[in-house]
């Protein structure tokens, strides 16, 4: 029984709590968060957890194995890197920290003690990623072309980081799973339409062998979208994650370029629209997969999917896409 304190109570952790709750191999030994009223609800949900306004106890509780950071992304680095000098496990919610050299710092120190450091990227544990990694992987696309994604929505505005680092790094994520590859630069464009951060973004990838990425997000959309779409040279995907049951879609479809010479004056590009269909794909809970995950690792000393150094490729890119918007958009090397 892996006993586990979770730091944050706010949007994100009742749904890591009731998870948690749920596993049959772990307990919630402990719930903090500074706020007195969020702390009154999870007092009454969970009566069996004690309760910290301070995280600084639980870190200390010897009863506890296992920290989850569910927290403001700049205070994910001081209370991962305390839990870790404090023996714990360690689980937090993306990014794993504000900088690269702070995510290298968690990734010694969780070395050093021989302790799990995982980045909670859900997605990646949900059936409709996991398949399109292994549709990519397996060549059924052929040659990859794009990586194409769209995660648009009214708000939630963030006070303390842009909407690259709220909305691109569920994207960024996701596409360094499915594609199994790292761009060699980036270039990112944004505005700020309201206070002082940017609300909407656009970036795009540069890969080897002509691989392009583009990742557009943005707080002032009438409407809610999560599409990404991946082209490749024989076949073409949609994944839509608010599709409620058909969340991935197959097209055989694609363009050849005629070769024959007596075709020298027709039109060379050629289109070829086949069939259309939906692999069928697990509906378990990506979060509860994610929390067994986890749990399994801390009890079997497993190195997680989703470890320090994932972790570490999508603050750096990240970083990367600041610079450049910072600089209009001018291309930087990863």
């Amino acid at each position: 029984m892996i006993r586990v304190g979770i730091i944050g109570y706010g949007y994100w952790g009742p749904n890591l709590v009731r998870n948690f709750a749920d596993d049959s191999n772990a307990s919630v030994r402990a719930i903090s968060d500074r706020r007195a009223d969020r702390l009154s609800i999870a007092r009454h949900r969970y009566p069996f957890s004690s309760f910290h306004p301070d995280p600084a106890g639980m870190i200390a509780d010897p009863d506890v194995d296992a920290i989850v950071v569910a927290t403001p992304v700049d205070t994910h680095y001081d209370l991962a890197l305390a839990a870790l000098k404090a023996g714990k496990h360690v689980l937090v919610t993306k990014p794993l920290a504000s900088t690269s050299e702070q995510v290298l710092r968690l990734i010694e120190e969780a070395e050093k003690r021989r302790r799990v450091l995982m980045v909670d990227s859900t997605f990646i544990y949900t059936g409709a990623v996991r398949k399109l990694r292994e549709l990519v992987a397996s060549g059924e696309l052929g040659d990859v072309y794009y990586y194409d994604s769209v995660r648009v929505n009214l708000g939630l505005f963030q006070h303390d980081v842009n909407v690259i680092w709220d909305l691109a790094v569920h994207d960024l994520s996701i596409m360094d799973y499915a594609l199994g590859k790292s761009p060699k630069a980036v270039s990112a464009t944004g505005v700020s339409h309201v206070g002082g951060l940017e609300n909407i973004a656009y970036l795009t990838l540069f890969f080897e062998k002509n691989l392009i990425g583009h990742v557009h997000v943005n707080w002032l959309s009438p409407v809610k979208v999560r599409r990404t779409l991946i082209g490749g040279s024989r076949r073409m995907i949609v994944y839509d994650d608010l599709e409620p049951s058909e969340k991935i879609k197959v097209y055989d479809r694609g363009v050849s370029v005629a070769e024959r010479p007596e075709q020298i004056y027709e039109l060379l590009v050629h289109y070829r629209l086949g069939d259309m269909w939906a692999p069928a794909i697990d509906i378990a809970e990506g979060l509860k997969v994610e929390v067994a995950h986890f749990i399994d690792c801390v009890a079997n000393g497993k190195k997680p999917l989703t470890d320090g150094r994932s972790g570490l490729r999508t603050v750096s890119l990240m970083e990367a896409a600041c610079r450049s918007l910072s600089e209009r958009g001018r291309p930087v090397e990863l």
